[in-house]
């Protein structure tokens, strides 16, 4: 890759990450509601997710992504099941005085994993980017130090736009009441039921 494609990757690549999507309110639901290290955490699983089909994508196993279809329905269930669990947890969740500075109990794995089944849900990301990245490299002649240079492009771009969601968001989260808090808790729980409603409808 030249400089000038790394450039315009990176430039496309942030406008991409910063267009509203279930990626972005998945981002700010968490950080609004657990905090900011939740947020940065479900960052890391989109990430991860987007690693994988940039991976498949690359490297030519566009095929093999049709012959996973089974697994990727297994996915979407599994992932679709967890959020509406998440989902129903955060709508149960009784409202209480914290101090601004307590972070809520919440596994920073189970936000990992948000990130994660909400990305690896959606198949056709691995076709985009099948579609999106002969505009800026030869993929037939793609070598190691390409695919190197375009995960750590993705991982900065994506990661960092996203950690820009979850900071405003957590910073948000510290200047509203606890009635308040209640409200988002709720919106944030309807969020994930519907996404993963959204997810098994889909599968």
């Amino acid at each position: 890759m030249t400089f000038s494609s790394i450039v315009a990757l990176f430039s496309a690549m942030v406008v991409l990450a910063a267009m509203p999507s279930v990626s972005v309110l998945a981002v700010s639901t968490r950080s609004a509601t657990f905090g900011f290290i939740h947020g940065a955490f479900t960052t890391l699983g989109i990430v991860a997710g987007d690693i994988v089909f940039i991976a498949i994508a690359l490297w030519g196993l566009s095929l093999l992504a049709e012959t996973m279809g089974s697994f990727f329905v297994l996915i979407r269930y599994l992932g679709g099941a967890y959020l509406i669990g998440l989902g129903i947890r955060l709508c149960r969740a009784k409202s209480r005085d914290v101090k601004t500075e307590e972070v809520v109990n919440a596994s920073l794995m189970s936000s990992f994993l948000t990130g994660l089944f909400i990305t690896l849900g959606d198949q056709k990301a691995t076709f985009f980017y099948l579609g999106f990245f002969p505009a800026f490299l030869d993929i037939s002649k793609v070598s190691y130090f390409d695919i190197a240079t375009i995960i750590a492009i993705t991982t900065v771009a994506v990661g960092g736009v996203k950690l820009g969601y979850a900071f405003m968001a957590d910073r948000t989260r510290l200047l509203v009441s606890s009635k308040l808090r209640k409200g988002i808790n709720t919106a944030a729980g309807s969020v994930m039921i519907a996404v993963g409603v959204l997810l098994i409808t889909k599968a």
